[in-house]
C-alpha cells in the first residue's frame, strides 16, 4: 500500500498518529510508503500553529485538543507542568500560545513518523505543492508543482520528481481562503490575512486607527494582540450581525447520556431517518435530568442576534463558573453528534439550522475568557467599538470609508478577520480538486467540499463534502483521520491497492 497525503497540518498528524496506534492494522502482505506533500515551511502546524505572538492562544482547554482520537488527555499529558504557566485564571485551564500548541503537534507527527517507521512504513515528506491527481491503471498519479525537494524519514535523500504514484490519496488541505468581501486586496493599510499577527500588526503604529472585518475568533485574536502590543488608536470590529462569540464556560466532569452518537444511530436504525426534533428531544432529555429547563435555554440563544452584544458578553463573564449545563452540552455535542447527525437530517431540517447558523458558530466556537475580558476592558474605555450593519468598505482620500447602518466612519487601517467558510476549496488546491472531479475520483458536493467518488480517495477536514456548516474542531479531525485509517487498511486488505 502506497498512501499519499496532500497536506501537511493537523489533520495529517491525526492521521499519522491513528495509524501508527492501530494495533495489527498493516495492510496484508506488508506495509507500504507514505507520502506527505506540503509546500510551506510550517509542516505539522499548518496556518492556524505557526510561530506568533505569545497572545495569540489556544482557544479551547485541552481536554478537547487532544490529536489522539478517544485519547482526551493526551495533548495534557504532553504540556504537563508548562501548562501551569498559561492558566486563565477564570477558566481554570491551560490555555498556551498557538505556537506551543504547534510544538505539540510537531512532536505528536514525529513520534508516529517514528512508530511507522518500526513497523516498516517507509514515510517520506515532499516540499511541493500537488496540482493534479490522475488515474494510471490500477494505480494513481499525482503531478507536483514546484518541487523543492524531498525529505526522507529515513535516509534525507534529496529528489527532483516531479510526479508520484500511490495506491490511496487523502486529501488533508485545510480550510479555505480568507474572502476579501469588500474588493479591497492590494490597496495600502489593507491586510486580507492576518496571521501570522506578529507580521501583520507590526505593520500598524501604534495610535492608528483600526477597523477589523468581523466579529469572531479570528477577530477577536486581532483586537487581543493590538491590546498586547500597546496599542492607543480607536478599533472597531465591523460586522453585519454584530455578534461576539460566547464566553468558554468552566468545564465540568459531566458526559452527555441522551445525545450522543450512539443514540442518534439507534434512532437512525430503529425509524430510518433522524429528523431536528429528535435531536432537540435528545438536549431535552439532559436538560431534564439535570433539574434544568431547554426552553429557558433555547430562549435565551434564540435571542443572541437581537441582545445588545456588550451586555451579552458582561453576562456571559459573569457565568463563567455557573453550574448549569445547558450550553455546555449544546457546545459539546454540537461538535461530536453534530457532524454525524447532520448527514442524516432532512434538507427542510438543515435549512431550519442555517438559519441560526451565526448564533450556532458564537456557541460551537466561543472566546476563551481572558480575551473576552479584555474586550470587555476596551469596550468600556471606548477605545473598542462594534459597528453592526455594515454595507460597505471604500478607499477614500488614502482612508477608508466604512457605510454602516449607523451612518458612516473612517479609518486609517482594515484587517480582513473573515473566515472561509466551512466546506471552501482553498485557493491552492483548486487545481487539484479540478483534476480529481475530472477524472471522476471525486465529485463537488451541491453544498460546499468534495465527496470521494472512488474508494481510494479520502477527504479529512473542512473540504469533507456534506457536513455540517461549521468548521471542523480538532476532536473532529482526530476522529476523521481514524475512520479514515480504518477505511484505509479495510481497503488496503481487500482493495485494488493490495500489495
Amino acid at each position: 500500500m502506497d498512501i499519499a497525503i496532500i497536506g501537511g497540518g493537523a489533520a495529517t498528524v491525526g492521521l499519522l498518529d491513528a495509524l501508527a496506534a492501530t494495533t495489527g492494522g498493516t495492510p496484508a502482505g506488508g506495509t507500504g510508503t507514505i507520502t506527505v506533500f506540503e509546500p510551506s515551511p510550517r509542516l505539522w502546524r499548518g496556518r492556524a500553529y505557526g510561530p506568533d505572538m505569545d497572545s495569540v492562544l489556544v482557544n479551547a482547554p485541552p481536554a478537547i485538543m487532544s490529536i489522539r482520537s478517544g485519547d482526551f488527555g493526551h495533548y495534557a499529558t504532553w504540556l504537563g507542568e508548562r501548562g501551569a504557566d498559561h492558566t486563565d485564571p477564570l477558566l481554570g485551564r491551560p490555555l498556551v500560545p498557538r505556537a506551543l500548541y504547534g510544538d505539540y503537534l510537531v512532536h505528536s507527527a514525529e513520534k508516529a513518523v517514528a512508530a511507522l517507521g518500526e513497523q516498516g512504513w517507509r514515510v517520506r515528506v515532499v516540499a511541493g505543492r500537488v496540482t493534479e491527481v490522475v488515474r494510471s491503471a490500477s494505480r494513481l498519479v499525482l503531478r507536483t508543482h514546484d518541487v523543492h525537494d524531498a525529505h526522507d524519514a529515513h535516509d534525507d535523500a534529496r529528489r527532483g520528481a516531479h510526479e508520484h504514484d500511490a495506491t490511496h490519496v487523502v486529501l488533508c488541505v485545510g480550510g479555505g481562503t480568507p474572502p476579501d468581501l469588500y474588493g479591497l486586496s492590494g490597496r495600502p493599510g489593507f491586510t486580507v490575512d492576518p496571521y501570522p499577527l506578529a507580521d501583520t500588526l507590526g505593520r500598524v503604529p501604534t495610535r492608528g486607527d483600526v477597523a477589523v472585518i468581523g466579529s469572531g475568533l479570528t477577530a477577536v485574536d486581532v483586537v487581543v494582540s493590538l491590546a498586547a502590543r500597546g496599542h492607543t488608536g480607536g478599533i472597531a470590529l465591523l460586522s453585519r450581525s454584530g455578534v461576539l462569540p460566547h464566553v468558554w464556560q468552566r468545564p465540568i466532569a459531566r458526559s452527555p447520556q441522551h445525545a450522543t452518537v450512539e443514540r442518534v444511530a439507534r434512532l437512525h436504525e430503529e425509524r430510518g431517518t433522524v429528523a431536528l426534533d429528535d435531536l432537540i428531544g435528545l438536549l431535552r432529555a439532559e436538560l431534564d435530568d439535570a433539574g434544568e429547563d431547554f426552553d429557558a435555554l433555547a430562549t435565551e440563544l434564540l435571542s443572541t442576534e437581537a441582545d445588545d452584544p456588550v451586555e451579552r458578553l458582561r453576562r456571559q463573564l459573569a457565568a463563567v463558573a455557573d453550574p448549569r449545563i445547558g450550553r455546555r452540552v449544546l457546545q459539546e455535542t454540537m461538535h461530536t453528534v453534530g457532524p454525524y447527525a447532520w448527514r442524516l437530517l432532512a434538507e427542510p431540517d438543515r435549512a431550519r439550522l442555517r438559519r441560526h447558523l451565526r448564533t450556532a458558530v458564537s456557541v460551537a466556537s466561543p472566546m476563551i475568557p481572558g480575551n473576552a475580558s479584555v474586550l470587555m476592558r476596551l469596550l468600556e474605555s471606548g477605545q473598542l467599538t462594534l459597528v453592526p450593519g455594515v454595507r460597505a468598505i471604500e478607499p477614500a482620500r488614502g482612508r477608508f470609508r466604512i457605510r454602516h447602518d449607523g451612518g458612516d466612519r473612517n479609518a486609517e487601517f482594515v484587517v480582513n478577520a473573515v473566515n472561509p467558510p466551512p466546506q471552501a476549496v482553498p485557493e491552492a488546491a483548486r487545481d487539484l480538486v479540478r483534476s480529481l472531479a475530472a477524472a471522476g475520483l471525486a465529485a463537488l458536493h451541491p453544498s460546499g467540499g468534495l465527496t470521494p467518488s472512488d474508494p481510494r480517495v479520502h477527504v479529512v477536514g473542512d473540504l469533507s463534502g456534506g457536513g455540517p456548516a461549521l468548521t471542523a474542531s480538532i476532536p473532529a479531525l482526530a476522529a476523521q483521520g481514524a475512520h479514515t485509517v480504518r477505511a484505509l487498511l479495510q481497503d488496503g486488505n481487500s482493495g485494488p491497492g493490495r500489495r
